[in-house]
């Protein structure tokens, strides 16, 4: 049978991405001969290329999707052109938006699936995603991404230039998305200066970030930033272990096989808890957590048999 392509619309930051892997991998399955390709955030869409079974990817940012919801979104040519391509529409955006719906519908010549972002319900946001999608869940859902060799030829050589060998670093994830979800970082540059007295660690900043750097310069920690993606989950997979807030590249690292100590505030680790090897802490408010309170699941997980 001929490979017919589908196309999913997702708005998610990179956690929630992560979040919907096991739902992408539900549809592969129920659709097998359907290429999936995703519409997301530029540099998500780039992302998930092959390393998520994506097969190409596009940004949620076209004009396109910004004339579905306009009046005459239904009737526009370039609308059509692009989303009637696909033999299949799965769509996580704008589902309670009814000209946004009607106008996609139109737009597209075959089948459109609507399912809530986010959607409430027990458990973990990935079971969510799961039940509506209609998958009857047995057991807790894995995750994991693709790594590439491009990514990984590029890791190890930055691994290189600084000095650092694969199984022999620990790395340190102290930003995230939101301000009110981090562990000061403060408090990462103690915990990671101590860490240090017995194996390399290596801090990750994200371009939002970059204003911490100095104060874990000031301590001799190692520090790079303006990793790809790719890049990133290599490194995370290659280090003894991670240790992050809850954000986006804690859900990328467990995502890539790394074991992790993720740090939560406000959020429900039960709904929002990277899925994989990993322990939780979690402590509101999240500047009431010392360092020292830290320090024994740090080594627990450090010292454990990779």
């Amino acid at each position: 049978m001929e490979t017919g392509r589908g196309l999913i619309i997702f708005p998610g930051a990179l956690g929630d991405l992560i979040c919907l892997l096991p739902t992408i991998c539900a549809l592969r399955g129920r659709y097998p001969n359907i290429e999936f390709e995703l519409m997301a955030r530029a540099e998500l869409a780039r992302f998930a290329e092959r390393r998520m079974t994506i097969v190409a990817g596009h940004s949620i940012d076209r004009c396109e999707v910004a004339l579905l919801f306009s009046e005459d979104g239904s009737k526009s040519n370039l609308a059509r052109k692009f989303f009637s391509q696909f033999d299949r529409i799965d769509c996580f955006f704008a589902s309670d938006n009814e000209r946004f719906c009607s106008s996609l519908r139109q737009a597209a010549r075959s089948e459109v699936s609507f399912y809530p972002f986010r959607p409430p319900g027990r458990g973990h946001v990935a079971e969510c995603y799961l039940r509506a999608f209609g998958t009857i869940i047995s057991h807790p859902p894995g995750n994991s991404i693709e790594l590439l060799p491009d990514d990984v030829h590029n890791a190890e050589q930055k691994l290189r230039a600084i000095g650092l060998e694969p199984g022999r670093f620990v790395l340190v994830l102290p930003g995230s998305g939101s301000a009110r979800k981090n562990w000061p970082a403060g408090n990462f540059a103690l915990l990671a200066e101590r860490i240090e007295l017995i194996h390399p660690v290596l801090v990750v900043l994200g371009p939002a970030e970059s204003g911490l750097a100095p104060g874990f310069h000031a301590r001799s920690l190692l520090v790079v930033s303006d990793l790809e993606l790719g890049e990133l989950a290599v490194i995370a997979h290659l280090a003894r272990c991670f240790i992050g807030n809850d954000s986006g590249v804690s859900h990328l690292a467990a995502a890539a096989g790394a074991r992790g100590l993720v740090i939560f505030g406000p959020s429900d680790p039960e709904r929002w808890r990277p899925l994989g090897n990993v322990k939780i802490i979690q402590k509101e408010p999240l500047g009431s957590l010392l360092p020292e309170q830290v320090w024994p699941a740090a080594m627990e997980l450090i010292e454990a048999d990779r």
